[in-house]
């Protein structure tokens, strides 16, 4: 949802041509967006149980209904 918006703002921030007003801006803008749109805070998931740990991403399953 915020993935767009998200990059843009991080290449703003990290561009060293601007001007340090216009990065700083860019920042503070990043720190309103919400955590979970940080894109390393989203987590792989079973798609039948919702399990978080020992995913496959080949399959989109974890490794307990990967067995059944």
């Amino acid at each position: 949802k915020y993935a767009a918006k998200y990059a843009a703002l991080k290449a703003v921030a990290d561009d060293e041509k601007l001007d340090e007003t216009e990065r700083l801006i860019a920042r503070l803008k990043m720190a309103e967006l919400p955590r979970n749109a940080n894109p390393t805070r989203v987590r792989n998931r079973c798609n039948t149980t919702g399990r978080p740990r020992g995913y496959y991403r080949k399959f989109g399953l974890c490794r307990v209904e990967l067995r059944d």
